[in-house]
């Protein structure tokens, strides 16, 4: 039989896809078959790296059964990157190649990816075999496929085979149709008999993959920082480089970073490896690295997702468990490291499930996919009718000749929540958004209607550009006064420690970034990574006492909050009459912090429960509490706290006057003063307590405009001009400062965020309570 395999992906960036085309090609060639595969080809030149964000390819050899297609470029899709052909030469190239080829079949692998498995599904009339690779719940970009034509191109496949359940899921969901599940191959050869590691010898842990979110490595690596601390353990971590790793986690003790390795040296760490851990948070649809896992004899902990559930019997030969739960990873870890005779036995499970996988037993089944789509009835070339042979050439009827399988919806392969949402409110939620955001357009339509955007535009233009510059170095002058306030706080928090004043203006600054550029709140977190990275020691015993200077600095900024809300409750009088409730509002800092100084010890002093689960809850709720408690001894260091309390109000006097400063550059001053710029402040500040965009763009300009026009007597078209301009210097100086701090401290932006996320020390429970989700008391 004549066989081409087109891929999608290039051949000298493999992947998963390339790795089974590569498989299968030698399988039949071994069996007689003449097998060529059609891929694109990038070279080991600049124009390459240049094209795939810097990553170069490997330097492969052109076997002489590959059809080179050309260039690839590298597209960041389902949370990696995929190398796929741009360009007409591929695409021609392969045309070409089908025509005049003589093949008896055509395997297309992945075919709804651009552009050459697209492109073959109409232009190609040999017998089509299709492998859906990839699982995806992701109905937009799906269904933009579907838009422009998927579903009936789908249709020119005489065979469909999915690598999973998973996958198959994929294409009954979004593409319709019947589907094969025949999964990824392994190689598989007899294995010594594992022996018991010996008492005291390391957990010897191996990850594979890349340094993409998805993969879970920053999971990992939490719980591995708390592993080490309870058992010894060793961890390898193949094909994220040193760089990523480092950026993730600080203490790199035990931790061996291998890089991108040749398969030799990947399938070595496997066998060595007591236990290979994959911890990906989705998108997987079968995992490759399980199965040869498997074949190294090595039992798998991994997430507990749609792609790994069809290859990991959970308790047999491996483990599954909750994605992104770096706790239960640690703990499930742990409980291997301490049983080592589990460990051989779910070894060797593993062993025997990898025959299930076996190249030959898989080749054997995606052959007799060949051979029925050749003996399809094929009515592209063999109807009576013309009209059926047109409607079966162009996708309107199927290629099989049977009933068409229409797409359909069907509930998600994922776990369900622990506290699942009920119907109603998922319904009563999904409104809601639609509503609020098609109340979000109407209004800002009715408010450019009303404002017109010329006026705005002629604000902006009338508006000066030295006083606009002035108050951008206003502004970043108050991020360095805030620098010095926080490391007031944390020389009183960390004393001994060395904490410098490039350090702290480095974390600052990169907060203040992360914040301007995430609709989250991430700049805390960012900041006090930074921070702590800086001052060095073990990240988990010191992070907890700096995020609690944070805490300290925030009391600050609420007694500066007060102090602008009194100004403007005074001079527009919403506040006339309610004095009670001002005074209440003035004393709510001194309230909070009483509240953070006793609540450790009214915690200890409270009665002890029964329950085994709420003594563990009390003990961390008062743990946390008195970390926290140990950022706020600032305020007991007279120096210290005079330096931070005027140095932090001070930053907040100085964006004051930059406001001010603003008001002045759009020749606002005479109509709204400092007592204006104060409202300001406050209000941008307290509706970004809980921001909704990025910078909170668009509830920042309603605020000023609010702020403005109902208590200043501002005109709308000017109240927005200056609402955009301060977002814009703000913005400005989340960049001005951020981005350089970024460079010096040797992280990019995607680094810092990662790390955001992942911010919190795992604890392990002790030895012997019961896991959570068990229920545990005693009498």
């Amino acid at each position: 039989m004549r066989i081409a395999l087109v891929s999608p992906y290039s051949w000298t960036y493999p992947g998963g896809v390339t790795r089974h085309i590569e498989a299968l090609a030698r399988e039949y060639r071994a069996l007689g078959h003449d097998v060529r595969v059609l891929a694109p080809y990038d070279p080991d030149d600049r124009l390459s790296a240049r094209l795939h964000r810097g990553a170069r390819p490997q330097r492969r050899p052109i076997p002489e059964w590959l059809v080179p297609l050309g260039r690839t470029v590298g597209f960041p899709a389902n949370g990696a990157v995929s190398n796929l052909s741009a360009g007409a030469y591929g695409v021609a190239t392969m045309r070409r190649e089908l025509r005049h080829g003589g093949y008896d079949v055509v395997h297309l692998h992945e075919p709804v990816a651009p552009t050459l498995c697209w492109d073959a599904l109409l232009s190609c009339d040999l017998p089509l075999v299709g492998t859906f690779h990839t699982y995806s719940e992701n109905a937009v970009t799906h269904g933009a496929a579907a838009l422009l034509g998927s579903r009936r191109r789908m249709n020119r496949l005489a065979v469909r085979i999915a690598v999973s359940e998973a996958a198959a899921w994929t294409g009954r969901r979004f593409y319709g149709g019947r589907y094969r599940v025949i999964p990824n191959g392994v190689d598989v050869a007899e294995l010594p008999e594992r022996a018991p590691r010996a008492p005291g010898e390391p957990l010897r842990i191996a990850f594979v993959g890349q340094a993409v979110e998805r993969k879970g490595l920053p999971v990992l690596l939490r719980a591995f920082e708390a592993l080490r601390d309870h058992v010894p353990a060793r961890l390898d971590v193949v094909g994220a480089e040193l760089r990523d790793v480092a950026a993730l986690l600080e203490d790199l003790e035990g931790i061996n970073v291998l890089g991108k390795v040749d398969d030799e040296r990947k399938h070595a760490v496997l066998r060595e490896a007591d236990v290979l851990c994959a911890p990906s948070l989705g998108g997987e649809s079968f995992g490759m690295v399980l199965t040869e896992a498997f074949a190294a004899g090595t039992p798998v902990v991994a997430s507990d997702i749609a792609g790994y559930r069809d290859v990991v019997t959970d308790g047999v030969d491996g483990l599954l468990l909750p994605r992104g739960d770096a706790t239960a990873l640690a703990e499930a870890l742990r409980d291997l490291a301490l049983d080592p005779g589990r460990e051989v036995r779910m070894g060797r499970a593993a062993a025997e499930s990898a025959r299930r996988f076996a190249w030959p037993h898989v080749a054997e089944q995606v052959l007799e996919a060949y051979e029925d789509a050749i003996a399809a009835p094929a009515p592209a070339r063999t109807a009576p009718s013309p009209v059926t042979r047109f409607a079966a050439r162009r996708g309107l009827i199927p290629a099989d000749g049977r009933p068409p399988v229409r797409a359909r919806r069907l509930p998600s392969l994922e776990p369900a929540p622990l506290r699942p949402r009920s119907p109603v409110a998922t319904f009563a939620r999904r409104i809601g958004v639609a509503l609020a955001g098609v109340l979000g357009v109407v209004l800002s339509w009715l408010a450019l209607q009303r404002i017109g955007i010329d006026r705005v535009g002629d604000a902006l233009w009338r508006s000066s550009p030295a006083w606009v510059l002035f108050g951008l170095a206003l502004m970043c002058l108050s991020m360095v006064f805030r620098s010095v306030a926080w490391r007031a706080i944390l020389r009183a928090a960390l004393p001994g420690v060395r904490v410098g004043r490039r350090d702290v203006l480095r974390g600052t600054s990169i907060g203040v970034l992360m914040s301007a550029t995430l609709p989250a709140r991430l700049g805390e977190p960012s900041r006090a990574l930074v921070v702590t990275r800086r001052i060095g020691g073990r990240t988990r015993d010191v992070l907890p006492t700096v995020v609690g200077t944070i805490v300290s600095q925030t009391l600050l900024n609420v007694f500066a909050l007060i102090v602008l809300g009194m100004v403007m409750f005074s001079t527009i009088g919403l506040f006339r009459g309610h004095e009670g409730a001002l005074i209440a509002f003035a004393v709510a800092p001194a309230a909070i912090l009483v509240s953070v100084l006793l609540a450790p010890a009214v915690a200890r002093a409270g009665a002890p429960s029964r329950s085994r689960r709420v003594r563990l809850v009390a003990a961390k709720v008062r743990a946390a509490l008195m970390r926290v408690r140990d950022g706020l001894v600032v305020f007991r260091r007279p120096r210290l706290a005079t330096e931070a309390v005027v140095m932090q109000l001070g930053a907040w006097a100085i964006q004051w006057l930059s406001c001010y400063v603003l008001l002045v550059a759009l020749g606002l001053d005479e109509r709204a003063g400092l007592a204006a710029a104060a409202a300001v402040l406050f209000a941008v500040n307290v509706t970004a307590a809980v921001p909704v965009t990025p910078s909170n763009i668009g509830v920042f300009q309603a605020a000023c405009v609010a702020v403005l026009t109902g208590g200043y007597g501002v005109g709308y078209a000017d109240a927005l001009a200056f609402g955009i301009i301060l977002q814009a210097v703000e913005v400005a100086t989340a960049f001005i400062m951020g981005a350089p701090a970024l460079v010096g401290e040797g992280l990019s932006w995607k680094d810092v965020r990662l790390r955001a996320l992942h911010t919190a020390p795992v604890e392990l429970r002790p030895l012997g309570e019961p896991r959570r989700g068990q229920v545990g008391s005693e009498a």
